[in-house]
């Protein structure tokens, strides 16, 4: 591991000083540190949030969930605001790894990392949900750009995210029996104007699948997605699981996130 100075920051004007080209902002460092271990990344600084206390909570509104970008996945899956609005996002959090993982980690580091198989990016995609940042407000469709990138620009820092509450939702999951991570990830909502389902693990980053949306719109059940062709095309393949296989997950998953509706 290479040197790096370690700053902290009282406020978010304070981190957004601090900031350098070659810096970057340390929340949970659950996929940071390890990355910096392995000499994938490197920095001059590193800026520790958890400090700034603006940045941690939840709030619920009469149609949006708050949560503040340094709030841990264990915060969210224990929170009574996330169980009563969006119990399938508590869910979700609570599927996160193992508890040294879920009291470190938090939702603002999940997605600014965007790991190809990494569960928050789904739940941001199928509830319409809109990143806050110090500077500007980002949907979800935009935010997601690619392996590892988002549309955040250097220095930008994402200070909470806002889900949609939906009518009806839920998120299933197929997971690597050791990291957690999901071979393939299934989350379906049904919102007020539109239906939505967000898949992840199965291409470079997480995407909307516009088929099953259009067939349960029409019919919200399981027998829908039987009618459904996937095609496996750009999947992504390794020694857990072909793109067929993965393909084939996707229905079955689906299925299991309509039942649990």
């Amino acid at each position: 591991m290479k040197s790096f100075n370690f700053k902290s920051a009282s406020s978010t004007k304070e981190a957004k000083k601090l900031a350098t080209k070659h810096a970057t902002f340390l929340a949970g460092g659950m996929t940071l540190l390890p990355a910096i271990k392995l000499r994938l990344a490197a920095y001059s600084d590193l800026i520790n949030l958890k400090k700034i206390k603006s940045l941690s909570g939840i709030k619920v509104s009469r149609k949006t969930l708050k949560i503040g970008a340094t709030t841990t996945h264990a915060e969210v899956a224990a929170s009574n605001e996330v169980g009563k609005s969006i119990p399938s996002l508590a869910f979700l959090a609570e599927g996160i790894g193992d508890p040294q993982v879920r009291n470190r980690g938090t939702i603002g580091g999940s997605i600014a990392n965007n790991d190809p198989a990494a569960d928050y990016p789904a739940a941001c995609l199928a509830l319409n949900a809109t990143i806050h940042t110090g500077k500007r407000k980002i949907t979800a469709d935009k935010f997601f750009k690619g392996m590892f990138e988002t549309d955040l620009k250097k220095g930008e820092l994402i200070e909470a995210i806002e889900f949609e509450i939906p009518e009806k939702s839920a998120y299933a999951k197929f997971p690597n029996p050791a990291s957690r991570y999901a071979l393939v990830g299934v989350y379906v909502a049904k919102l007020k104007k539109e239906m939505r389902v967000a898949v992840t693990g199965v291409e470079s980053f997480v995407f909307r699948c516009k088929k099953l949306e259009k067939a349960l719109a029409d019919n919200f059940s399981s027998s829908a997605v039987d009618n459904v062709t996937i095609s496996s095309n750009g999947f992504n393949a390794d020694i857990h699981a072909s793109a067929e296989y993965r393909a084939h997950i996707i229905k079955v998953m689906t299925k299991k996130a309509i039942s649990s509706c």
